[in-house]
């Protein structure tokens, strides 16, 4: 290989070398933070379901039925006029 081809080679993959390693940081850094993130939430979702457990659920207020649906108009097409049977050439 020539000093060329080494200098285009490091031009080349020297930056996703660099970027790999920074993501492959970053991926080690998001499972801590999953693992962080699910502890908190699931904290959370426990004291929603004891909230819930001591308040007494209310039944909905009553409501009026649905309107009973209405046909649609119908709909009005162009007078229709009727052509002479035979034409003027």
């Amino acid at each position: 290989m020539s000093t060329t081809d080494l200098i285009a080679a490091a031009v080349l993959f020297g930056p996703g070398a660099v970027a790999g390693a920074f993501h492959a940081r970053s991926v080690r850094g998001q499972r801590a933070d999953s693992a962080r993130v699910r502890a908190v939430l699931a904290v959370s979702a426990a004291e929603r379901a004891a909230l819930a457990e001591q308040q007494s659920p209310t039944p909905p207020p009553a409501r009026e039925s649905a309107p009973a649906p209405q046909p649609a108009p119908p709909v009005r097409l162009a007078t229709v006029i009727d052509f002479p049977a035979r034409r003027a050439a």
